[in-house]
């Protein structure tokens, strides 16, 4: 089913076993370690999103989404295996969490992003969703290569004290002790991956430290967007690309 087609690009729910195979492959291209482990766990709980080129039928980006009912089911979520998220179970409305969100590495055109916002834009209006989140992914495991990031995420975005996610994961890096230099902001954005920055547009929040996960090779970091707090400037400018 097409969710959103726009220009060269076009949005669709992977609801077949071919399209899901399609999603894996990417993945795998992303994330090595899930060409190792495939299908998981949460893939069976999720829906499955694939954005490609209309014209050749290409994957070039795909995510998943677990919808909950609200906090009290967050437990079931992929974030909840790294994080303690005890002071999100209290969150009233409907929540989704984003995950294994990733773009082809020779996907270079910006339209491919801005399609897979505007898909995820109509699906949260259409279903009234008030809450997204998950882990926003940094490549690699050393903290020092992240550290301008890490500083500015600390010094700016971490989540408000109502809903902070606190430590569960055995490696972890502190954001507040990340960087022994000062903080350059144009190194620590530049550094920022596409989908953290989005979210960093949009209002969103950070946990006070990073994951170190060692068998995807990645370091991330908890993620949350209130969407009623979404800046309106920012609201007009995605609804207008779901629209």
């Amino acid at each position: 089913m097409t969710v959103l087609a726009k220009g060269r690009y076009r949005a669709v729910e992977a609801a077949t076993p071919g399209a899901l195979r399609r999603c894996l492959s990417l993945r795998a291209q992303v994330f090595p370690a899930d060409g190792t482990h495939g299908f998981d766990e949460y893939d069976d709980r999720c829906r499955h999103m694939l954005v490609e080129d209309a014209a050749t039928g290409e994957a070039v980006c795909t995510f998943r989404l677990l919808p909950l009912r609200d906090g009290s089911e967050v437990a079931r979520s992929y974030s909840a295996r790294y994080y303690e998220l005890e002071n999100l179970t209290g969150f009233q409305g409907p929540m989704v969490e984003l995950g294994r969100f990733c773009i082809h590495p020779n996907a270079k055109n910006a339209d491919v992003l801005r399609v897979a916002w505007g898909a995820l834009t109509r699906i949260v209006d259409d279903e009234g969703v008030e809450m997204l989140f998950g882990c926003a992914s940094f490549q690699g495991t050393d903290a020092q290569r992240h550290a301008d990031a890490f500083a500015l995420l600390h010094q700016r975005h971490v989540a408000p004290p109502r809903w902070l996610p606190r430590v569960k994961a055995p490696r972890v890096v502190d954001l507040a002790r990340a960087l022994r230099r000062p903080l350059d902001p144009k190194r620590a954005m530049a550094a920022m991956p596409p989908l953290l920055r989005t979210y960093l547009t949009m209002g969103g929040w950070v946990s006070d430290h990073a994951v170190v996960d060692r068998e995807m090779d990645t370091m991330h970091v908890f993620t949350g967007v209130e969407i009623g707090a979404i800046p309106p400037a920012r609201q007009r400018l995605l609804r207008a690309v779901a629209g």
